[in-house]
């Protein structure tokens, strides 16, 4: 029997540094289409975990060494990417230093939850208001209200 074809796998982190006051995140700015800022990350090498894979993407990005704290969800609206359905695994990381743009980040900067940059690239927007709720209560992102059973 043939393998399915499936979507590509991706790994997310947001990053709090927590030797700044307030524990802003950090964001990039993307050198390559779809443009905007983002969560860094990156899509899962084959033969890798999928946590892994978060540590070495926001390393490769802004480099710093993450200490994966939670997995605030799993996105996969197969229209979240206009290249292709890719399906990603959201973590939230603590880490300290400052972030320095690399890979194919154009630039990287720290931010406020409440003073966001836009555009927001991807489906970054909802994963970060996800991300709000979970600094507030420790909620992990909600399934989608509408789910069909398919």
């Amino acid at each position: 029997m043939p393998r399915p074809v499936t979507p590509a796998l991706a790994a997310d982190t947001i990053i709090e540094l927590i030797d700044y006051p307030g524990r802003p995140i950090v964001l990039i700015e993307r050198a390559n289409p779809p443009y905007g800022w983002a969560i860094p990350g990156g899509f899962v090498d084959v033969g890798e975990r999928v946590e892994y894979a978060a540590i070495r993407e926001a390393q490769e990005e802004v480099g710093l060494d993450v200490q994966l704290i939670a997995l605030l969800g799993i996105y996969s609206d197969p229209n979240r990417d206009h290249r292709g359905h890719t399906v990603t695994a959201c973590y939230v990381a603590e880490a300290t230093g400052t972030p320095i743009a690399a890979d194919d980040a154009k630039n990287c900067q720290l931010f406020k939850l409440d003073e966001l940059p836009e555009p927001l690239a991807f489906d970054h927007a909802e994963v970060l208001a996800h991300y709000k709720l979970f600094r507030e209560n420790g909620q992990v992102a909600p399934l989608p209200d509408k789910l069909d059973n398919r």
